[in-house]
């Protein structure tokens, strides 16, 4: 167990790291150093404007998450993340998809606003924040709140949960996201969440104190 400033500095330590591996799941083709020097905001050649793009919009959100740990969860704190994280990638971002959208073979409902906000009030009352943390990026990713970007808001969200209570950080590296996106996928189709909540469990760095 960190103490929230313990972990807020764990999640600066390892920034770059944050944004890469958020990067790598959404099939973003970047390196760790090219995503080093993007965040830096320096010109590099041989990365399409696209992924350049969806560097800059992590770096953006990852920095509002750690800034704002504070923050209540609420569906326009969610918004917000989203906002950064689609920004001019997305048919629309920071507000629920309001049409269609399939995931392989799995077709999501349309979110609804005001059932959304139960399920949020629902998720703030668990009480063990580890907890808490997965079952949100579950029903996210799941419901697909946004046009776009919604594992990587559902990451972000999750890891604001556990930093904010000391419980470290969701971060799923090369090492797991073959594991990821078969029990992502297994959720979606089986409607089975126990072996995607066991695989993000080991997904959530600590600081080594």
């Amino acid at each position: 167990m960190l103490t929230r400033q313990q972990n807020i500095f764990l999640a600066k330590k390892i920034f770059t790291e944050l944004v890469f591996n958020t990067a790598y799941i959404e099939g973003c083709n970047v390196t760790f150093p090219q995503t080093q020097t993007i965040i830096d905001g320096a010109v590099i050649n041989g990365v399409s404007v696209d992924d350049i793009q969806t560097v800059l919009n992590l770096r953006d959100g990852w920095k509002f998450i750690i800034n704002s740990v504070d923050a209540p969860l609420t569906l326009a704190y969610i918004c917000k993340v989203n906002e950064y994280v689609s920004r001019n990638e997305s048919l629309e971002w920071g507000v629920l998809r309001k049409g269609t959208v399939g995931v392989g073979d799995f077709i999501p409902t349309i979110p609804v606003k005001e059932e959304v906000m139960k399920k949020i009030d629902h998720i703030n009352a668990i009480n063990t924040p580890a907890e808490r943390a997965l079952e949100y990026f579950a029903y996210a990713c799941k419901q697909q709140l946004f046009w776009d970007g919604n594992k990587r808001t559902s990451t972000m969200v999750a890891s604001k949960i556990l930093i904010e209570n000391g419980e470290g950080i969701l971060t799923i590296g090369k090492d797991y996201a073959e594991e990821f996106n078969r029990t992502l996928n297994h959720w979606y189709l089986k409607d089975e969440v126990q072996p995607l909540k066991d695989c993000l469990k080991k997904c959530i760095k600590t600081l080594q104190l």
